[in-house]
Parts: structure tokens; C-alpha cells; sequence
């Protein structure tokens, strides 16, 4: 089993780090009246949002993360990284395609519903029908993530919906949401230095007999 790069590791991680981090400083350069419960992601990025090029800024980085990401799992189904690279593409797209101040837009609504399928559906199209798959990428896991997902979706649009606490339920499921390449990239190093031991430990013990 080749080994995923180091680098698919630092893109992986990044990702989670860059989406925290980047609405996190983001709301404490906004107004007083911002509010990170109601409020969401986007509104950051938004026309007329105080210093949006931060945000903006960080989706565009998250999407490259989450393309280089998907270059280095080459152990993936290519079906998977497909998905995976749509994600990262949709995730610069919105961050050159800012909501209107106080409003929201049909390119945006769009973009963000293709990026969210992308990133919902890769998990299964990895499944490896193996009993000796990595856990990451075993049917029942990958249903259960994704499922979890659609759950966090349909309470991001009831939210959204009624205009209570949108902000949250959109910070949940995007934190989610990037954090499964790094829990699949990091399976999936651990699976292949270990089968690696398991091999040099079979040669040693072949040598020595």
C-alpha cells in the first residue's frame, strides 16, 4: 500500500484550521451588532461585510486545500476525488461570488448547493467494498458520515428557514465537512505504515529462518 503524501496531510489539516480560525477572526473585526449564532459564514464575505477580503480570502485557501487534498489520495476511488475537487472548486467560487449586502443571490444559492452535494456524496463514492479496507473508507462508516451531514443540512434549512440560529448549524456542518479529509488522510497513512511494518516484520522473520 503506497503511503499518501505528506503534503495531502498538510492540505487535510490546514482546511479545519484555515474554516475555525478564519470565521473566528472574521466576527471579531465585525460591528458590534454581528451576531455568529444567526448570522452565517457567508455574511462574512459579503458585500458590505467589514474587511470580507479576510474571508474571502480564506475560502479561496480552504478550496485549494481541499484540491491538493484530493491529488494526494491517490489510493481513493478517482469517482471520490472527483467529488472531492468539485467541493474545493465551489468553495472558490463562493469566495468570489459575495452574497449582496443584506441579501443573498442565485449564483450564490447554487454554487454553495453543487459544493455541498460534492462534499456530502465523496465520502461513499470511496467506500471500498473490502473486509480489510481501512475504516475510513468501510460502506457503514462512510453512510453514517454522510448521513450526519444531510441531518446537519436539514437543520441548517430549518434555521435558515425560520431565522433563529443559522450561523451555528452552518459552522457545524461545514467544520464537519472539512474535517473529514484529514480523518480519511490520516486512516489511510496509518493503515499503509502499519501494513509497511507488517511486511518488513514477515521479511526479517523470513531472512532469519
Amino acid at each position: 500500500m503506497a503511503t499518501i503524501p505528506w503534503w495531502a496531510l498538510l492540505s487535510s489539516g490546514a482546511a479545519p484550521v484555515l474554516l475555525v480560525g478564519g470565521w473566528l477572526t472574521a466576527s471579531a473585526l465585525q460591528p458590534a451588532g454581528y451576531d455568529p449564532l444567526t448570522q452565517t459564514i457567508s455574511s462574512l464575505a459579503a458585500q458590505g461585510a467589514t474587511d470580507r477580503w479576510l474571508m474571502t480570502a480564506v475560502l479561496a485557501a480552504i478550496g485549494v486545500c481541499y484540491i491538493v487534498t484530493a491529488y494526494g489520495l491517490h489510493m481513493v476511488r478517482a469517482a471520490a476525488r472527483v467529488a472531492l475537487v468539485f467541493g474545493g472548486a465551489c468553495t472558490m467560487l463562493l469566495a468570489f461570488s459575495p452574497e449582496p449586502d443584506g441579501g443573498t443571490s442565485l449564483r450564490h444559492i447554487v454554487i454553495s448547493g453543487i459544493g455541498f452535494t460534492a462534499m456530502a456524496i465523496w465520502p461513499c463514492l470511496a467506500v471500498e467494498r473490502s473486509p480489510d479496507a481501512p475504516w475510513a473508507l468501510r460502506g457503514a462508516i462512510s453512510t453514517l458520515f454522510t448521513a450526519t451531514v444531510l441531518v446537519s443540512a436539514a437543520w441548517f434549512l430549518f434555521e435558515l428557514h425560520v431565522h433563529a440560529e443559522a450561523g451555528l448549524a452552518e459552522r457545524v456542518l461545514t467544520a464537519m465537512q472539512a474535517l473529514w479529509p484529514l480523518t480519511v488522510v490520516t486512516c489511510l497513512r496509518h493503515t499503509s505504515q502499519r501494513t509497511r511494518q507488517l511486511a518488513r516484520t514477515i521479511g526479517d522473520q523470513a531472512t532469519g529462518a
